[in-house]
């Protein structure tokens, strides 16, 4: 399980916030500059982007972290006044983690004249999973990203694959309206126990956040049964004459001791095209269910195997790259995780390119 890395270290010397875009232009450089955005309460996930941001960016290019908490973005009932603002913090993590400016621009300096009447619109894709369950959130997100996109002016942004329908969308906005940038996904950084890192992770009890562990526990535990199903659909096919013998897959791998996968080998000679997906969504949701039972309970809002491409659900037969992705409310505090895959293959490592539009 990948844990994160040690937090950075605090510079002696503050940075001080850049306030406007005008300020911000001033910042000249030899080399390319790259974009963090974020709404601040900055953890060790935020750090990670801004190395990666640092090294794609080299030394003589500009790394810029913003930190803007958008209005757009949280509909009615939702926590934007209690979203955590924390500059002074943010600053010095961000400054550790090797920014050369952080953008903490007003309100007033982004949106002008108050909310812009000409949004972006996330269409189809936004609609869905995390777009059903926060109508407008999606919008929100893409006009304020726009809008940073030319006020900050970067020649590559890194955004989180923990937030994964975000980073689709943001692809297909830089596609679609041919802005000049490169999108790079930055796998998703967690801590210790498998929790994804979040800003609202402070939120939850100490029993919340043992029972919150499902998110992640369910994820692991369908890319596991994703791995062993695919292990025996490659021992399976290299059994001698297993091309000419396919339905007897089970009864060979039963001959050889494995008596426990006959099953399994069964299912996967039978199925069509044989990949996986309903046992991937079935091992998953076996922990969720179980985590619903617990106190306090797990309550789900979706479990979810897409395609990165558009975030529709994936057929059974599905071959290629998926992605597993849940969202669950413990107490008061809604989570979100997700978990790249490749069905018909392995499950897939966390990689910058999974889900990038060519």
């Amino acid at each position: 399980m990948p844990t994160a890395p040690a937090m950075p270290t605090a510079p002696t010397a503050p940075l001080a916030p850049v306030r406007t875009a005008h300020e911000l232009r001033a910042l000249g450089a030899a080399g390319p500059r790259a974009v963090v955005m974020t709404m601040g309460a900055l953890h060790e996930g935020h750090a990670t982007l801004i190395r990666a941001a640092r090294e794609r960016a080299g030394e003589r290019g500009t790394v810029v972290v913003t930190v803007f908490v958008n209005p757009l973005q949280f509909g009615a009932g939702e926590d934007l006044d209690r979203y955590p603002r924390t500059l002074e913090a943010d600053l010095a993590l961000a400054v550790g983690a090797g920014a050369d400016a952080v953008f903490a621009p007003s309100v007033d300096e982004v949106y002008p004249g108050g909310e812009p009447q000409v949004r972006i619109t996330a269409g189809p894709m936004g609609e869905r999973l995390e777009g059903a369950s926060r109508p407008g959130h999606f919008d929100g997100m893409l006009t304020v990203v726009a809008k940073l996109l030319h006020l900050t002016a970067p020649d590559l942004a890194l955004f989180g694959q923990k937030d994964a329908q975000q980073l689709a969308l943001i692809r297909r906005m830089v596609r679609d309206l041919n802005f000049p940038v490169e999108i790079v996904g930055v796998p998703t950084v967690r801590e210790d126990d498998g929790l994804a890192l979040s800003s609202r992770n402070r939120y939850l009890s100490a029993g919340e956040r043992r029972t919150a562990l499902a998110l992640s526990g369910a994820l692991f535990a369908a890319g596991d049964r994703l791995a062993a199903q695919e292990a025996l659909r490659a021992r399976a096919t290299a059994l001698p004459g297993a091309r000419e013998r396919a339905g007897t897959r089970a009864e060979e791998l039963s001959r050889l001791g494995e008596a426990r996968s006959a099953a399994d080998a069964h299912a996967v000679a039978r199925a069509s095209g044989g990949h996986g997906a309903g046992a991937v969504r079935a091992a998953a949701r076996a922990v969720l269910d179980e985590a619903a039972k617990a106190e306090p309970p797990l309550t789900l809002d979706y479990l979810a195997l897409v395609d990165p491409a558009d975030f529709t659900e994936v057929a059974d037969d599905h071959a290629g790259e998926a992605v597993l992705a849940v969202a669950a409310r413990v107490g008061a505090t809604r989570l979100i995780d997700n978990l790249p895959l490749r069905l018909g293959g392995t499950a897939s490592p966390e990689d910058p390119t999974f889900g990038a539009t060519p």
